[in-house]
């Protein structure tokens, strides 16, 4: 596996990272959830992506059991600042009460004493960006943080945290189909140092061709509230889909490596998709070693219409937290 630096002082990451929300069982339930860590870590997987919120702490207690005793050189990552309603749209908390305390929940849910990259996951409007990062420099000053890192933060806002501490990473979604963050994200963090940590960067799936009918889902996969899965739009975005596998077919590689060799391909992006299948993790790793040639390359720059696939990213109550200023 080729490495990356994350951030602009390092660590040596793997290029491609493994995400977990998978884990967790947002995609259904799952059977061996911390065997496919091990074997990320088998393909030399180094960078492994979770968060607090993730199926209310399951997803850190499993990466926390299948780390246990493989942590050497591994990069592990955590997000907090996402509530969890019975109800509604989820809360978001920034204060730095929160994020202290949320952070000795997560040092003892995955079972360490150091995260390696903390991420405020939403920006609270309540409370200014400055604070939280502050409270933030304080964890990393006191040996429980390594680096930190935002979540689905608007550029000014990148710019504002940076200026506190330096922000390591900046996580949101980037793929062929949600290019939102080239027009003024990704050059705010190529500014200030920050790698994009491209999360869905297969499109849950669309973009590999893999489950995507939302009849063969299992129940409690939150691709039955993804609008883009939604009747009416779920056809228009396989047509889109089918593209990117004709491309492939060409080219005699898979859609989703295509898909993740096309981010790799941009200067700062670490990709994190996520899976619970072991063949498909090591094709999807495979990417990593694949180049692209410049007609390729154009292809798939023009694949997909500029204003991207039919439906929005999430459903509104979501919408209105990400890319916040």
């Amino acid at each position: 596996m080729r490495t990356t630096t994350l951030g602009r002082t390092g660590p040596a990451v793997s290029a491609i990272g493994l995400g977990g929300l998978p884990q967790a069982g947002a995609y259904g339930p799952a059977d061996d959830p911390a065997g496919i860590v091990g074997h990320a870590l088998d393909l030399g997987v180094t960078h492994f992506d979770t968060a607090d919120y993730y199926g209310r702490g399951v997803g850190e207690q499993v990466l926390g059991r299948a780390l246990a005793h493989r942590s050497d050189g591994v990069v592990l990552a955590t997000k907090t600042g996402i509530l969890h309603r019975d109800g509604g749209p989820p809360g978001l908390d920034g204060s730095p009460e929160h994020l202290r305390r949320a952070c000795e929940d997560s040092l003892r849910q995955l079972g360490t004493d150091r995260i390696d990259l903390y991420y405020l996951a939403r920006i609270d409007p309540r409370v200014p960006v400055e604070e939280s990062m502050g409270a933030m420099a304080e964890l990393v000053a006191a040996g429980k943080v390594g680096r930190v890192g935002l979540c689905e933060a608007a550029p000014s806002t990148l710019r504002r945290a940076h200026a506190v501490h330096p922000v390591s990473a900046l996580q949101t979604e980037y793929s062929l189909w949600e290019r939102h963050v080239e027009a003024e994200i990704l050059p705010a963090c190529r500014e200030t140092g920050a790698t994009l940590v491209a999360y869905r960067p297969l499109g849950s799936g669309l973009l590999a061709g893999r489950r995507t009918d939302p009849r063969t889902l299992p129940p409690g996969d939150f691709r039955h509230r993804d609008p883009r899965f939604a009747p009416g739009n779920l056809d228009a975005n396989l047509a889109l889909a089918e593209g990117l596998a004709e491309l492939a077919r060409k080219a005699g590689a898979e859609p989703a490596q295509l898909a993740l060799a096309w981010l790799l391909a941009r200067d700062g992006v670490l990709p994190i998709p996520g899976t619970l299948d072991r063949a498909h993790l090591a094709a999807d790793l495979a990417a990593a070693e694949l180049r692209l040639d410049e007609d390729l390359r154009q292809a798939l720059d023009e694949l997909l219409p500029p204003d991207g696939p039919a439906g929005e990213r999430y459903p509104p109550g979501l919408l209105a937290t990400v890319d916040r200023g």
